[in-house]
């Protein structure tokens, strides 16, 4: 099952407040910027910083490849989620 779309719309990286990816083929988001993924639970996001994956390279490469593959683009740009969650 995907992610609710509203929910999309207002998930941020923990760490640097920024946007996501969201790959709902392997049920993760991942912040391509710390090369940090995390994962995703029976349709929830598992966000918090010390259960995030730190991907090496050759994950980090096949990521991008496979957003860029597939037309996936981060969830919001920063000028939309500053503005729209009041960031």
């Amino acid at each position: 099952m995907a992610l609710d779309p509203k929910l999309l719309d207002i998930l941020a990286c923990p760490k640097d407040k920024g946007p996501l990816l969201y790959f709902a083929d392997e049920d993760a988001l991942y912040n391509p910027r710390l090369r940090m993924k995390y994962r995703i639970t029976d349709d929830i996001p598992v966000m918090l910083i010390d259960e995030a994956q730190v991907v090496d390279d050759a994950e980090h490469a096949r990521l991008t490849a496979k957003a860029q593959a597939d037309g996936i683009e981060p969830n919001w740009t920063p000028a939309e989620g500053a503005a729209g969650s009041g960031q």
